[in-house]
């Protein structure tokens, strides 16, 4: 072999081996890109994942507070419930009260020793 075609090989080598490095460069600098971007797209999706959290979070506490309010409410009914109820019965017995007063002063109603019994369940009796 001649000089010449040593020298021309050795280039065609070198040339070959700048080849390969420019495109093993521009390869990982490609693939360095293509990992930012992919890193870019994660954390987006990552953030979006953290608001979707914390919107369920907040959604979670709000139906918590309402379900804390329902009871709140509830005790309250039964609360009124239960006055009403002693209100229904301070006027029952104020009207069993009343017409035993009114057995007890009409001359028209027969005095029996069950007239209390009588009076407490609103009967009346009249003598015939």
């Amino acid at each position: 072999m001649n000089t010449g075609t040593v020298i021309g090989t050795i280039i065609a080598i070198i040339v070959v081996i700048a080849i390969v490095v420019v495109v093993a460069y521009f390869g990982r600098r490609r693939k360095a890109e293509a990992d930012r971007t992919r890193a870019v797209e994660m954390r987006e999706k990552a953030r979006e994942e953290e608001l979707g959290a914390r919107e369920r979070e907040a959604k979670a506490a709000r139906a918590d507070a309402d379900a804390k309010q329902a009871e709140v409410d509830a005790e309250r009914l039964r609360r009124e419930a239960a006055e009403r109820q002693q209100d229904a019965e301070a006027v029952r017995m104020h009207s069993s009260e009343q017409a035993r007063k009114a057995d007890e002063i009409d001359p028209d109603v027969r005095s029996t020793p069950n007239r209390a019994a009588h009076s407490a369940d609103n009967e009346h009796r009249t003598s015939l």
